[in-house]
């Protein structure tokens, strides 16, 4: 199967170059700040929550880049034979454009190489254009987390099976 390779350049937005690449120390205050703006002040991450996700044992950070900065970002991790998105942000501008796929695909790829069968994450029940998108990607709902947000909000577990290459 022809894959884009994660760090190979895409388009999005009418032909603006962006690459996917391992998140660097630099990135946290921008990572951050995308956070705040991409989610409500109840759901956002904390700095040291943020901090907590992004160097917890298993985990790894894909920032998408572009020349006028980063668009997005991914957190995911390694949990025995289950991935788990920890969250995934696109700017508002960026999104509907290929950023978010890009970087659910990567880190699906990677979560596949570290011997992952299946991924799992949790979104907000109101979120609806999450759950559309996840379920555009193959994400299934296993279950529904009653109070899971710090809110009070429910939280739907969505899980999709992960395709392994054949031994090369």
């Amino acid at each position: 199967m022809n894959r884009r390779v994660p760090s190979a350049p895409s388009r999005y937005n009418g032909g603006v170059l962006f690459r996917i690449r391992q998140f660097e120390k630099a990135d946290f205050d921008t990572l951050w700040r995308i956070d705040q703006a991409c989610f409500d002040p109840q759901l956002a991450y904390s700095r040291p929550e943020m901090a907590f996700y992004l160097r917890r044992p298993g985990s790894f950070s894909l920032v998408a880049e572009s020349d006028a900065g980063i668009l997005g970002f991914i957190v995911a991790e390694t949990r025995r034979k289950t991935g788990h998105i920890i969250t995934i942000d696109v700017l508002a501008e960026a999104r509907r454009a290929g950023v978010g796929s890009a970087l659910l695909l990567a880190a699906e790829e990677r979560l596949v190489r570290a011997g992952a069968a299946a991924v799992v994450l949790e979104t907000p029940v109101n979120n609806e254009a999450a759950i559309r998108f996840y379920k555009q990607k193959g994400y299934f709902v296993e279950k529904t987390v009653a109070g899971y947000y710090s809110n009070g909000l429910d939280a739907l577990v969505m899980r999709k099976e992960l395709a392994r290459s054949p031994v090369e």
